[in-house]
C-alpha cells in the first residue's frame, strides 16, 4: 500500500482522508463539510476510488461574504490497496462525513493434490 500512503501524504492539509481496516473490508473516511449524499459522487475507475463533492453555501440574508476558508469543491483520487474490491462497496454520508465501504477480494486458499 506505499502508494495509497504516498498520496495520502501528498493531500492538501484542507482534506481530511483516514483509512481503516479490518479483516474484510477497507473504510475511507473523507471529511465533506457541508455536502450531502445528493452533493457527493464515489466511484471506483479502475484501480483508483474518486470522490467528487460540493456543499452548498448557506447565508444569511442580512450577511454578504467578505472571505472563504473553504472550498466549495473537492475532488480526490485515491490508489486502492491491491486486495480490495468494489463489488458490493457501499458509502453514506453523514453530518459532513463520507464513508467509503470497500470489501476485500476473498483470500481463500486450497491445498492442491500432487500425485505420484
Amino acid at each position: 500500500m506505499p502508494r495509497l500512503r504516498e498520496a495520502l501524504g501528498s493531500l492538501p492539509d484542507s482534506v481530511f482522508v483516514d483509512v481503516l481496516e479490518s479483516d474484510d473490508a477497507y473504510a475511507f473516511v473523507v471529511d465533506v463539510p457541508g455536502a450531502t449524499g445528493d452533493t457527493v459522487d464515489v466511484r471506483v475507475e479502475g484501480r483508483m476510488l474518486a470522490v467528487d463533492a460540493r456543499r452548498e453555501k448557506d447565508v444569511p440574508a442580512e450577511f454578504d461574504y467578505r472571505s472563504e476558508g473553504r472550498s466549495l469543491f473537492l475532488e480526490l483520487e485515491l490508489p486502492l490497496p491491491p486486495d480490495a474490491t468494489d463489488e458490493g462497496a457501499s458509502a453514506s454520508v453523514e453530518d459532513g462525513v463520507l464513508d467509503v465501504r470497500l470489501p476485500k477480494r476473498g483470500t481463500d486458499s486450497h491445498s492442491v493434490p500432487i500425485e505420484g
